[in-house]
């Protein structure tokens, strides 16, 4: 009975004394592992049905960090198979949890298994966003299993960007760790991937040594998970040695182990490697239906819809992420406004008392009048009213002083909202700057150390220092995000209000139209753009400040050229890109219409647009307060309208309205006006 068998038996009878002792935790902690157990031996079904039942019992005790492990142990499950939409979904889920829980140690498992979901559907740069702040976080809890799970999936990210010298130094580093720990399972696959990279090289003598170890040692342990991988490693080189018949026998053994694990992933290798066999073979018939076969499980892995799903599911993850925020800010102004009006409830009551005792000494001034007689008691109530006026006078200088207080209390809370999302926009560019100065000064040290041996590689150095200009340009495009949202605080701050003078609006639209393609020009010279201007000649002057006003524009303007150059990378020449600018005077204003025909807005990140910090262009492209800084001018500053209708996929429309009083009349207008006074 080999080791594998033997611990998940005695975690089958760990799991019924647990049952007998009623104990919830370790009856839990068992189910758990027995899921692992049968995940590891690719028995997906009963890994499914301990699973459940551990999250069931982790649900009822509201076990946050249970909770986690049950949707990373969902997620490893789902990944296996070849499932990534659903290996994403319950890895954020889990992710949710964990941070909850502030256990780093489930953080950074669920981070990697994540990283792991964005390999397998080629989205590497996310990947390495993800994995990156695990080193940091593992090094400083001494994990070296979790420090080797991401140099495996940092390193099979560079081979598959052909980053080769970065992917090799990663996988030898995991293989050392792995060994080094006694992980003989990922120590495997570490092997099989080094394998693979030096069959991508034409490296074959070192390709075959470490598939052939690999194999030979997942045999000895009967290890099902890395058997199939490692076998279809060694068809591998077969093929590229011309060895067919070997390949073909190879192949065909570790796909049928690959079907009775489930294993998309190694069916998917599976099918490539016999369509190309039986091609070298003449056997075209068989060569065609692995074809066809390695077609249908490439897309269940990185088709267009699993890609959407998990677009819309990371989405969807930060944008909760924003949303908690979001509420309890919400939270706290809502106590805020609770507490002043308790106060101005106390106010009103000092003040109905303030009025009963000016009547009371109204009618003792009735009595002085009408009671000669009564001047003793008259003038004992008198003492008692002027230490009455002084009580209030004192009452109503405390009640000022208590208005002052909850404005200055409301402009703090405001602050604290504006503050914390300022926190929160800047403390994303600042990681991303601190991950890749860290592995920058990795870089630095082993550079040095291969400068300081006898025989020097020099394309090893060519490749340490392009890899560091390529992380220093990171830092300074993250860097320049950090600075361009203080800046445009800065510049919101201290902005200067300038004066109102008379301007036209057809005038001023157009030179900022102007401007705005442009500068769309000085950075995609050969890109072009169809404008449409359809202005009403009868719109008259607006009493504005221009500068104001010019800035809301060029950012509508420069929106709608980037929402069409967005779109035109992805149709290529059968898109026509187009913006219309339309103004007409309406009942009670004038309105500016800014149409594109470009990506659109989705209906869940419609509602959202106007908020500070929210932005749906990539990291680096834009800080998320355009659209806010415009909104506030236009809303706040002139009591006008700033709306947005979209389409997605179709055309995005922002409509600016501009009340009447803003107008200044024409001379026509004002001639009238005199000759009818």
């Amino acid at each position: 009975m080999d080791d594998a068998a033997q611990s998940t038996i005695v975690l089958e009878q760990a799991l019924a004394l647990s049952g007998q002792l009623h104990d919830s935790v370790g009856l839990g902690q068992e189910l758990l592992g027995l899921g692992t157990r049968y995940r590891r031996r690719a028995d997906y079904g009963r890994a499914r049905q301990y699973t459940q039942e551990a999250q069931a019992l982790f649900a009822r005790r509201r076990d946050m960090v249970g909770l986690a492990n049950t949707f990373l142990q969902w997620s490893l499950i789902e990944n296996e198979q070849a499932n990534p939409a659903a290996a994403l979904r319950a890895a954020l889920r889990g992710l949710t949890y964990a941070e909850k829980s502030h256990n780093l140690k489930i953080i950074n498992r669920t981070r990697v298994a994540i990283g792991g979901v964005y390999l397998q559907l080629d989205n590497y740069q996310d990947a390495l966003s993800v994995l990156l702040p695990v080193f940091r976080n593992a090094a400083a809890m001494r994990d070296e299993h979790m420090i080797a799970s991401a140099l495996n999936l940092v390193g099979n990210c560079y081979r598959k960007l052909n980053n080769q010298p970065q992917a090799l130094r990663y996988l030898r580093r995991s293989v050392k760790l792995n060994r080094k720990t006694g992980d003989v399972l990922n120590a495997l696959s570490d092997e099989i991937n080094l394998s693979e990279l030096y069959a991508g090289q034409g490296k074959l003598q070192q390709a075959l040594y470490y598939a052939n170890l690999a194999r030979a040692e997942a045999k000895a342990t009967k290890d099902v998970y890395n058997l199939p991988p490692a076998e279809l490693a060694v068809a591998r080189v077969y093929l590229l040695q011309g060895r067919t018949d070997s390949a073909v026998a190879l192949a065909r053994h570790a796909f049928a182990l690959s079907q009775q694990s489930r294993s998309n992933e190694s069916l998917r290798n599976g099918s490539d490697i016999l369509a190309q066999a039986y091609a070298r073979q003449g056997n075209f018939a068989q060569a065609y239906q692995y074809q066809r076969l390695w077609v249908a499980y490439k897309d269940s892995v990185a088709g267009e819809e699993t890609q959407r799903k998990t677009s819309a599911l990371r989405y969807g993850y930060e944008l909760d992420r924003k949303q908690d925020q979001i509420t309890l800010l919400t939270q706290s102004r809502e106590l805020q406004a609770q507490k002043a009006f308790r106060q101005r409830q106390e106010m009103h009551a000092l003040l109905a008392g303030l009025a009963g005792l000016l009547l009371l000494a109204g009618l003792l001034a009735r009595n002085i009048f009408l009671k000669q007689r009564a001047n003793r008691v008259l003038k004992e109530k008198n003492e008692q009213i002027a230490h009455q006026r002084d009580r209030l006078d004192q009452a109503l200088t405390k009640l000022k002083v208590a208005q002052s207080q909850l404005v200055q209390s409301e402009k703090m809370v405001a602050l604290a909202a504006l503050t914390a999302g300022v926190a929160h926009e800047i403390q994303n560019p600042l990681n991303f700057v601190n991950n890749f100065s860290e592995v920058s000064l990795e870089m630095l040290a082993e550079l040095q150390e291969e400068r300081l041996e006898p025989i020097r590689d020099p394309a090893l150095e060519a490749s340490l220092l392009d890899d560091l200009k390529q992380n220093l340009l990171k830092i300074n495009q993250h860097g320049g995000r950090a600075a361009g949202i203080v800046r445009g605080m800065l510049e919101h701050a201290h902005a200067d209000p300038g004066q109102r003078q008379a301007v036209n609006l057809n005038d001023l639209a157009q030179d900022y139209l102007r401007l705005a393609y442009h500068s769309l020009q000085s950075t995609h010279r050969d890109f072009s753009v169809a404008s449409t201007l359809d202005l009403d000649p009868a719109l008259g002057s607006l009493h504005v400040v221009p500068q104001e006003l010019g800035r809301v524009l060029l950012n509508l303007f420069t929106n709608a050229f980037y929402a069409v150059h967005q779109k035109a990378t992805v149709l290529g020449p059968a898109y026509t890109p187009s913006v219309r600018v339309r103004t007409q005077r309406v009942s009670g204003g004038v309105e500016l219409h800014v149409r594109d025909n470009g990506t659109g807005i989705a209906p869940v990140v419609l509602d959202k647009i106007f908020d500070p910090f929210f932005t749906t262009k990539p990291p680096g492209e834009g800080t998320g307060l355009g659209l806010w800084l415009s909104y506030d001018i236009i809303t706040n500053g002139y009591n006008g309208t700033l709306t947005a209708r979209s389409e997605e996929g179709a055309f995005t429309e922002f409509v600016l309205t501009l009340p009447q009083d803003q107008t200044v009349p024409t001379a026509a207008t004002a001639l009238a006006t005199s000759e009818g006074d």
